[in-house]
């Protein structure tokens, strides 16, 4: 894996396990300077946090105030750009909907980490689906950042 300057963690709507899966690395302590995003795949228009997610996200103490999801847009799409969803599903749409997307760029986030099922999406779930989908980010977002500084030593 190549070093990167910015992460991008993409889902469907922007508004859940993309910004989970954001905060939980910028949680981290990664060794270099690294610029940690949440988008959506498809954002019809603005959304804040699912109220389900923040909850959880309260109750692990990390607050993420005035979030508004965002769509993944072309200019996103660089080489020193990673761009981390959490199924093939989402891989294959991204792939699909963006010309400048870099393949080797757009990873699944359990595949990179070397875990063997994709993150759930928790949408419509109850506030237990969005605790146990949060442990599961956590699980795998450790791993990515154990990854990262391993990149440089």
């Amino acid at each position: 894996m190549d070093t990167y300057r910015k992460i991008i963690f993409a889902d469907s709507a922007g508004n859940s396990r993309a910004p989970m899966a954001a905060e939980l690395l910028k949680e981290c302590k990664i060794k270099f300077p690294i610029d940690v995003q949440a988008r959506g795949i498809v954002v019809l228009f603005p959304e804040p946090l699912n109220q389900k997610a923040e909850a959880v996200l309260i109750s692990n103490g990390i607050t993420l105030e005035n979030y508004m999801s965002s769509q993944l847009e072309e200019e996103d799409f660089a080489q020193d750009t990673l761009i981390i969803v959490m199924g093939n599903s989402d891989k294959q749409k991204v792939l699909d909907l963006f010309e400048h997307a870099i393949p080797e760029n757009v990873q699944v986030l359990t595949e990179l980490v070397g875990d063997e099922l994709e993150i759930m999406d928790p949408y419509g779930g109850t506030l237990q689906a969005y605790g146990i989908c949060y442990e599961t980010l956590s699980k795998s977002v450790k791993k990515l950042a154990a990854i990262l500084n391993n990149l440089i030593g």
